[in-house]
């Protein structure tokens, strides 16, 4: 039985991508709520778990992980029954981690350079060289999907989660036209289909469209 703690909180695609993992695992685990607009995140007691002071932050029974995609990695390693959503395999995991860095690097950072500013700051104009990231990330995921049902290819992987759950928030800033970007609107779709994804995933995803929906002004 595992002792698996996760903080975070629901608008964040990070804690999303650990959420859908954890579920996709049937793993149990203690959910708490960190309010970062009120600075628990920097609190002494969370900061002792995580000098980084960012959500998500697991705690598995006192092996305490932070950053999402290490954590679905972790997850799947311990407790996958099998090696399905993290394969084994050198050529596979190479893809698939590819898609991770592609997450952490280009979709999850055009997201999170228009929305700290406002969420800290207040900051509501964007530029458009930061409007053009976004379309630069849909254009990548598009491609990679190509005619494959998921981001790696025929088998659902983390790499769909958290690139999922980066996507489906990016349209608070951006919508995906359908008509550039069909791949990536089907295979969204697709994920939805996952008896845990609407409440993994995507009430969070809503409730973090709607906060920032009609917000901001590209300049």
């Amino acid at each position: 039985m595992s002792n698996i703690v996760l903080y975070g909180i629901d608008i964040s695609p990070p804690v999303r991508a650990c959420l859908l993992t954890l579920r996709a695992l049937d793993l149990p685990y203690e959910y708490k709520n960190v309010d970062l607009l009120a600075g628990e995140h920097k609190t002494e007691e969370f900061l002792k778990k995580n000098p980084q002071h960012t959500v998500p932050l697991l705690d598995d029974d006192g092996t305490l992980i932070w950053d999402s995609h290490a954590i679905c990695c972790y997850l799947v390693d311990k407790y996958g029954k099998s090696d399905e959503l993290y394969p084994k395999d050198l050529v596979k995991r190479a893809h698939l981690e590819q898609r991770l860095y592609f997450d952490a690097s280009v979709l999850f950072m055009s997201l999170r350079n228009i929305c700290v500013p406002y969420f800290y700051k207040q900051v509501s104009e964007v530029p458009q060289e930061k409007i053009d990231n976004i379309i630069d990330g849909y254009t990548h995921l598009e491609k990679f999907l190509g005619d494959n049902p998921y981001v790696t290819g025929d088998t659902l992987t983390i790499a769909d989660f958290c690139c999922a759950a980066t996507a489906s928030s990016l349209p608070a800033m951006l919508p995906i036209d359908p008509e550039k970007y069909p791949k990536i609107i089907a295979w969204l779709a697709r994920l939805s289909e996952l008896p845990y994804y609407q409440e993994a995933n995507n009430e969070g995803a809503e409730k973090y469209i709607n906060i920032l929906k009609d917000v901001f002004t590209i300049v």
